[in-house]
């Protein structure tokens, strides 16, 4: 059987930053709800979250969400979103460079850099070595306190606690340590 199986396209989230002129919030708002109605008829378009500036901010941010890197192209490609861009001078300016992301790389980064995430086999390996000492830990420790538990009740303690532990600690601190290995050149600064 020579079929070639087709992969279904990995979900892509993408930021766009904005810096708003004082006085011309509500000018932007206006703008940026016109822009997501023109991205919403865009196919692969899957939502857009809306982060407006704190403190004393003057930045808007786009968290738009795409069924896959080409969606995302023929929108970045689009007229209707280079007509919506020429207009967003009068009131504003954009940021930041565009960050798109297609998942575990949030775990990898470098912080106040903007670089290419590491390979996927890096990044697997990576949350590998990370996530099994863990494993083993609650299996030899924990897991005989829920034993009388239902199955789906027991297993949920496991990533409960993984999971923020993952984010929030051991998966920052194998991305320093180990930065040079997952990004090569890009970190060398």
């Amino acid at each position: 059987m020579n079929e070639q199986v087709q992969r279904a396209p990995r979900p892509v989230t993408t930021v766009f930053t904005w810096e708003v002129r004082p006085g011309e919030d509500a000018a932007f708002e206006r703008w940026a709800h016109g822009l997501q109605a023109d991205a919403e008829t865009f196919p692969g378009n899957q939502g857009v979250t809306w982060l407006r500036p704190e403190g004393g901010s003057r930045r808007y941010h786009a968290v738009v969400r795409w069924s896959g890197p080409d969606s995302l192209d023929r929108w970045m490609a689009s007229p209707e979103r280079a007509a919506r861009y020429e207009q967003v001078s009068a009131f504003g300016r954009t940021a930041h460079p565009q960050l798109t992301t297609t998942g575990l790389e949030t775990w990898f980064n470098i912080p106040r850099m903007v670089t290419r995430p590491p390979a996927r086999w890096k990044m697997s390996l990576v949350t590998l070595v990370a996530v099994y000492p863990f494993a083993l830990l609650y299996n030899e420790v924990f897991a005989r306190y829920f034993e009388t538990w239902q199955p789906a009740e027991a297993t949920v303690i496991f990533p409960v606690f993984l999971s923020p532990l993952l984010t929030y600690a051991i998966m920052p601190g194998l991305s320093r340590v180990l930065r040079r290995w997952l990004y090569g050149e890009q970190a060398a600064e």
